[in-house]
């Protein structure tokens, strides 16, 4: 009896202990969750972090080459030249040609301008307030941003590699070996030199912009009045070009005159010889 009685209090207790230990278990449980969820806290945070730093982009300067084309009529050309120096200085550029000429009945005077790529558009609206209509006024830009990165690109890859064969020269155990370094070496470099002319040429393109001017003025006159002097001159010169041309014309018909001489030989031979027949007969 009291075997048994000992058998149902263990079994209590036993009974008790498991209870007991499903709490402690869910007890457990959630102070796992309540870890896992303080963990991740940081996670959202640095995956915001990330996605920020990759909406950062690094935004590329645009490389735009610039181009104008004026062609416009002048009253006074002289004064329109002038209007033009000065605003070329006030907005920092230079003027790269100047040719003026004449031709039947026009005035023309032609320009190229290099003016800062900022005050282009300046430039353009200065010189176009004194001008009631172009004939022509075209504006272009060219973008050669991308050219522009693949050429810097290729230059640090090419200085890279010059670089990688200096230290490989210094390395050469052999004159052969250096001759062939050296060999690739001198294309390397060739190679970054016209690659670094082509990246000046288009960073001086970028820089300054190239406006082309041409005025004109219509003139009735049709040519160029000549003083009297001038005018004997060129009447001695014309004649004596005329001598030599007269000449000239002769030395080319030789063979004519060869021609005409063996035939003024003859005939005046068989007119002998008839007049010497036509003798005897009547003696």
């Amino acid at each position: 009896m009291k075997i048994f009685s000992l058998f149902l209090l263990g079994l209590a207790l036993a009974c008790g202990g498991g209870g007991n230990s499903d709490y402690s278990l869910s007890k457990s449980e959630s102070s796992v969750a309540a870890d896992y969820e303080y963990i991740e806290e940081p996670v959202s945070e640095l995956k915001v972090a990330d996605e920020g730093s990759i909406e950062t982009v690094e935004v590329q300067e645009q490389k735009i080459i610039k181009t104008a084309n004026l062609r416009f009529e002048a009253s006074n050309p002289e004064e329109t030249h002038k209007n033009i120096l000065a605003l070329t200085q006030q907005y920092k550029g230079f003027i790269q040609s100047d040719n003026a000429g004449k031709n039947y009945n026009q005035l023309y005077r032609n320009m190229v301008v290099r003016i800062p790529t900022e005050n282009f558009q300046l430039y353009i609206d200065a010189i176009s307030q004194g001008v009631p209509y172009f004939d022509q006024k075209d504006i272009s830009r060219q973008d050669v941003s991308e050219e522009f990165v693949d050429l810097e690109a290729r230059l640090k890859a090419k200085r890279e590699l010059e670089t990688r064969y200096l230290e490989l020269l210094k390395q050469a155990k052999n004159v052969k070996e250096m001759l062939e370094i050296e060999r690739e070496l001198s294309n390397i470099r060739e190679e970054i030199e016209a690659k670094q002319g082509r990246l000046n040429y288009l960073q001086n393109k970028v820089s300054l912009s190239t406006v082309n001017i041409e005025f004109y003025k219509q003139t009735a006159e049709t040519g160029v009045t000549l003083s009297y002097g001038q005018k004997i001159v060129n009447a001695l010169k014309g004649g004596w070009d005329g001598i030599s041309v007269f000449f000239l014309g002769l030395l080319y018909l030789w063979p004519l005159f060869v021609i005409a001489l063996i035939v003024i030989l003859v005939l005046r031979r068989y007119l002998k010889r008839s007049k010497k027949k036509a003798s005897e007969n009547k003696s």
